[in-house]
């Protein structure tokens, strides 16, 4: 089996190709000119640089080759224009999917990465519901928007196609969350918002092994939710890293909403002034303040045989391990 993964050198798509590689499959991993290739070390990787600004380019790029599966992993998270985000998540997978159809490629199954962030802010007045498939989405972001968006353009082709939308995703190589790691080791806990807030998380591996059930099983048009099955405060996360690293002194600092919502008008401007995106933005705004986070993983268990290997207490073990082990910490 021939197998193309998309967003390759990035953090999840990274253990997606290890996965790929255990498995005995012809990987195939698709990169930029400029990617970093830190994580795709093992000499059984075939490379492709992908263009994913044009459907021509990339008809011309994958001219010659038969993919079984393709995992779409590539996209953006972080952008100083908005426009960037429908360029690169939508756009780029309308352009994608035109290619392997000028091609006629025999593709037996598509994996769409999309988000929770999709759907956005949903069921947000206590007590919380489960965000299901069957709700209208509303996403509050950038970023979730251009993931629908991108959505909706899967729904224009003839392909095989299964949609995940993970939740938070954490794990070694993960750089986001380990922001809040090097806060904690420097003795300050921050939050925000006063009212209860319900968070999801799932481990890269647990991830990984929903997309391959999704290529083996995923019925084709539907979209899966993807946690680690449980629910958690917005405190907890901050307390087991805060006991991974040894329970160093710390200060934890609860802050109303309004200052959020200062820092990240601020750290957007310096953003777009200096060019270097801040990971505190307009868009994290709006994540940060979204209080249900809740969804229903129902489907993925019952159709896809999906079972999380790593509640947050194992996996934050795992990961702090692994920044100890690299030296990050």
């Amino acid at each position: 089996m021939k197998i193309l993964i998309t967003g390759a050198s990035g953090f999840i798509g990274s253990f997606l190709v290890e996965e790929a590689l255990r498995r005995g499959m012809e990987t195939w991993a698709a990169v930029r000119r400029s990617s970093s290739k830190e994580y795709l070390q093992d000499e059984r990787i075939h490379f492709i640089e992908l263009d994913f600004s044009s459907a021509q380019v990339l008809t011309e790029q994958l001219q010659g080759h038969v993919f079984d599966y393709v995992v779409h992993a590539a996209g953006v998270t972080k952008c100083i224009d908005k426009a960037d985000f429908f360029k690169v998540n939508a756009e780029g997978t309308a352009h994608l999917l035109t290619a392997l159809t000028n091609l006629q490629m025999p593709v037996k199954r598509l994996v769409f990465m999309s988000s929770l962030s999709a759907f956005g802010a949903i069921h947000e007045q206590q007590p919380y519901e489960d965000i299901r498939d069957t709700d209208t989405p509303q996403p509050n972001t950038f970023y979730g928007k251009s993931k629908l968006e991108a959505e909706q353009v899967l729904k224009r082709f003839k392909l095989p196609y299964v949609i995940l939308r993970p939740t938070g995703v954490y794990g070694p190589r993960e750089r986001d969350y380990f922001l809040m790691v090097k806060s904690i080791k420097g003795h300050v806990d921050f939050s925000v918002g006063y009212r209860r807030q319900d968070i999801t998380f799932v481990y890269v591996l647990d991830l990984v092994q929903a997309v391959f059930l999704a290529l083996e099983k995923g019925s084709t048009g539907h979209g899966y939710f993807i946690t680690d099955g449980e629910v958690y405060q917005s405190s907890t996360f901050s307390r087991y890293i805060h006991e991974e690293l040894g329970k160093p002194w710390w200060i934890r600092i609860k802050a109303p909403l309004w200052v959020l919502r200062v820092v990240t008008f601020f750290g957007e401007h310096a953003g777009r002034l200096t060019g270097r995106m801040s990971a505190l933005n307009n868009d994290k705004y709006h994540i940060l303040s979204q209080r249900n986070w809740r969804c229903d993983i129902t489907p993925a268990v019952e159709e896809l045989g999906y079972r999380p290997q790593y509640r947050l207490k194992e996996g934050v073990k795992a990961t702090i391990q692994w920044y100890k082990d690299h030296h990050w910490v």
